[in-house]
């Protein structure tokens, strides 16, 4: 299993961060749109590393245009030499539209064919194919050699979708080189929505002529884990996982997830709540039941063989939030995980 972490915003410690995980034997470095740009982080990150896999984690698709993305995704797996990985979402709608005052409708549909525009584009810069990409929400029909990259050695970047919801899981399935599944999720949803949902997009893929399996994809789970040297670390941090584990349960897309182990009812009250501003109090919500549901539980030294108990056969990398323990006990973490 590959172990993933994040590396801040901070454009002058990037490098070193990044380089400093990739010596405690960490697979990828993950970069994510929250209130900074996700890509700059990554550009230092390549230029101190080696090895590494590069991954937004995620970045707004609907932010930006297939050909921005496009371009950004050579550019990064050019300076790279192959390591990075355009991870993908689709943000909300009031997010899209009124942060990013661009359009949203289908957003499934609209996924799917961003995703292919860029592959479209970078068919035209990588194998000299005619850019002749018109679709319903989007068209492109122009590139000159002025515009077109020539540092094409390392070719398109991978590309990983986050999706919670079917329709999108089927997306990542038929466009896209993996999935960065929701952390709200529990692995009864994994097992009965989110993989089968997989595999009708490897079903669509094949039947639009694209070779597509398991095999062929990669499906990462940044699940929530609660670890701590002592009952006091413990306790912490289970109370912080169950306060986000109500967040993302006020959800009204997320329901599915809780009505997987039977809590849908709880969502109503959650969502109640958060619109109330009683945040702190919809994690007393969550009782311990619930929590396990979600969460890999378990001091420092047995975090690894219970994820690889509960997710090693389905899960191909993983990256979690347990910077709170000591370097060498995350060291080991990693180690086991990654081991065969």
């Amino acid at each position: 299993m590959k172990v993933d972490s994040g590396i801040g915003w901070d454009l002058a410690k990037a490098g070193e961060q990044a380089r400093a995980l990739e010596e405690m034997g960490y697979s990828g470095i993950q970069s994510a749109e929250t209130a900074h740009d996700p890509f700059l982080p990554l550009a230092f990150a390549a230029q101190q590393t080696q090895r590494v896999d590069l991954i937004t984690g995620i970045a707004v698709a609907f932010a930006r245009t297939p050909m921005l993305l496009a371009q950004m995704g050579h550019d990064l797996n050019a300076t790279s030499e192959g390591r990075f990985v355009l991870g993908l979402g689709s943000q909300i709608r009031a997010h899209i539209t009124k942060r990013f005052s661009m359009p949203w409708s289908s957003p499934a549909a609209r996924m799917r064919e961003f995703i292919l525009a860029m592959r479209a584009i970078w068919a035209t810069w990588h194998e000299g194919k005619p850019l002749q990409f018109t679709g319903k929400f989007y068209s492109h029909t122009l590139m000159t050699p002025f515009f077109a990259p020539d540092n094409n050695e390392h070719g398109a970047p991978r590309v990983f979708l986050a999706a919670v919801g079917p329709l999108m899981t089927e997306v990542a399935g038929e466009v896209a080189d993996g999935i960065i599944v929701h952390a709200f999720t529990t692995e009864k949803y994994l097992r009965e929505t989110t993989l089968p949902a997989l595999e009708r997009g490897f079903a669509k893929a094949r039947a639009n002529g694209v070779e597509k399996s398991r095999a062929d994809f990669e499906i990462s789970y940044p699940c929530f884990v609660v670890t701590g040297r002592d009952e006091k670390e413990m306790a912490g941090a289970a109370t912080a996982a169950k306060r986000q584990i109500a967040f993302y349960g006020s959800t009204p897309a997320y329901k599915p997830v809780l009505d997987s182990i039977g809590m849908g009812a709880l969502q109503p009250k959650l969502n109640a709540m958060s619109k109330e501003g009683r945040w702190a109090e919809m994690g007393t919500l969550i009782d311990d039941e619930i929590m396990r549901q979600f969460a890999i539980i378990g001091e420092p030294e047995r975090i690894a063989e219970v994820m690889k108990s509960r997710f090693g056969d389905i899960v191909d990398r993983t990256s979690a939030a347990y910077g709170q323990l000591p370097k060498d006990d995350r060291a080991r973490i990693v180690h086991e995980l990654t081991a065969a």
